[in-house]
């Protein structure tokens, strides 16, 4: 036998800021704002495309689990001219995967910092200009469109996203401001002049200004690292959730007409979204999900082997990433959960007898995400069926039992004179692991810097 050498691949199937507003749009439109209001509204509203293939299928908002990625643009072609001079560029200075889970149970916001560099695909024009493709930084793929951006993503996290949200700069401040500022608590003051930030430590309410300038800084923290604000923004996300589900938000016309015009005015939203009614539907969903279950956390990373100054994501980046696929609960090693009773610990062996190059590779990916650890890869003569054998103890019986689950195989564990885990991979395969499984597989715990979107914003 050979080795399998063949490149490895991610074959995966296909709130951030946006929840705590699109929950104060529903209750406006369900309510009714009036025939003038709702024109303006909706007029405000700019919409550009999700990808290049306009001839895909959008799904139900309705119904179903959902994933939405939300830009939060860095462009300076702003009517404020305190941000810069406009010299055309726009990067993604934000960037958040938001899933809403298909009961309605849970929203998962996968922060992607924006020193991410990986190897992004090529971008057909949808406006904006062409892109060919390449290695470079995640962010960088706003300049073409937020198409080319959805296309980044859905290839470095492999979910499809099935909207996106964008906004500017004005919109987040004018945001905030017209729910009346939001409120914070710094374990010690920060300054940033760069930032124009100026905040005392303790528990205050801050203005839109100040929102954005605390969610941005980079050099009041001593790391100086985007990696390092993130945590802020975890703060400011969840202060917004927080602060626009207040009844003191929702029951003032003047605060909710502001937020609502401040919100339409500044944002890009694919076509799915593009009608009032399109976001109202998606608002009565979110406004099922109760705070303790929005969880914000940041995407894992490492730094990047080309550049120490950037990042790439780690294997619990990948665990997180399969969850969202699968529609399954993100663990997190800070949870206080009964033990996994899935084992995952004697050591697997893959062998690919499918006469597919690469394959055993892929596998060995999947494996690996969800916390096997791979002994070996090699090629095999070419066979059929596909095949799970393990040692003659409970150790190895179990892991053989939950790989095949995990990798939804439905086929019957052998018992064989091995050490640990054998999988046998044949030309059956694919068809074995197209079938659909009743219950989403297991997440192993990930390490990530996490927050509930109800958390004391003074005890973490």
């Amino acid at each position: 036998m050979t080795p399998d050498s063949a490149p490895a691949a991610r074959p995966r199937r296909r709130r951030g800021r946006v929840i705590g507003w699109i929950s104060v749009l529903v209750v406006a439109v369900l309510v009714g704002v009036g025939a003038v209001v709702y024109a303006q509204l909706q007029g405000n509203i700019t919409t550009a495309p999700l990808r290049s293939d306009t001839g895909s299928d959008e799904p139900e908002i309705a119904t179903g689990e959902l994933n939405i990625l939300l830009l939060g643009s860095d462009s300076r072609a702003l009517e404020s001219d305190g941000f810069g001079e406009d010299d055309g560029s726009e990067r993604s200075d934000a960037m958040v995967l938001a899933h809403i889970s298909s009961d309605n149970t849970r929203i998962d916001a996968v922060q992607i910092p924006r020193d991410t560099v990986g190897d992004m695909p090529a971008c057909d024009d949808t406006g904006s200009g062409s892109y060919g493709g390449g290695w470079g930084m995640l962010n960088a793929a706003l300049q073409y469109g937020p198409a080319c951006s959805v296309a980044a993503v859905e290839q470095l996290t492999g979910v499809t996203i099935d909207h996106f949200v964008q906004m500017d700069f004005e919109g987040f401040i004018g945001m905030v401001d017209a729910m009346g500022g939001i409120d914070v608590c710094l374990p010690e003051a920060l300054q940033d002049g760069h930032a124009r930030l100026d905040l005392p430590a303790g528990a205050q309410s801050i203005n839109g200004d100040q929102a954005l300038a605390l969610a941005r800084t980079r050099h009041a923290l001593a790391e100086e690292s985007d990696i390092a604000r993130l945590g802020h923004q975890q703060m400011v996300l969840s202060a917004i959730v927080q602060k626009a589900t207040k009844s003191d938000v929702l029951v003032r016309p003047d605060r909710l007409y502001a937020f609502l015009d401040a919100v339409t005015s500044s944002m890009t939203v694919d076509p799915g979204l593009g009608a009032l009614t399109d976001l109202a539907g998606l608002a009565a969903r979110l406004a099922n999900v109760p705070m303790s279950s929005v969880t914000f956390l940041t995407m894992p990373t490492v730094e990047a082997p080309q550049d120490r100054n950037r990042v790439v994501p780690t294997a619990d980046a990948d665990v997180i990433f399969r969850a969202l696929i699968d529609d399954a609960p993100i663990v997190l090693t800070t949870d206080e959960a009964e033990p996994d009773v899935t084992v995952r610990t004697a050591p697997v062996q893959i062998l690919n007898g499918a006469g597919v190059a690469g394959l055993a590779s892929r596998v060995s990916e999947d494996a690996t995400g969800y916390g096997y650890s791979v002994s070996g890869l090699a090629n095999a003569e070419a066979t059929e069926l596909t095949t799970i054998t393990a040692a003659d103890t409970p150790e190895a019986q179990q892991t053989a039992q939950a790989l095949a689950s995990e990798l939804g195989i439905g086929v019957t564990v052998q018992t064989g004179d091995i050490d640990g885990v054998q999988l046998l991979l044949g030309a059956d395969y694919a068809e074995l692991t197209s079938q659909p499984r009743a219950t989403p597989p297991p997440s192993r715990p990930v390490d990530a810097v996490s927050r509930s979107a109800d958390t004391d914003l003074c005890t973490a």
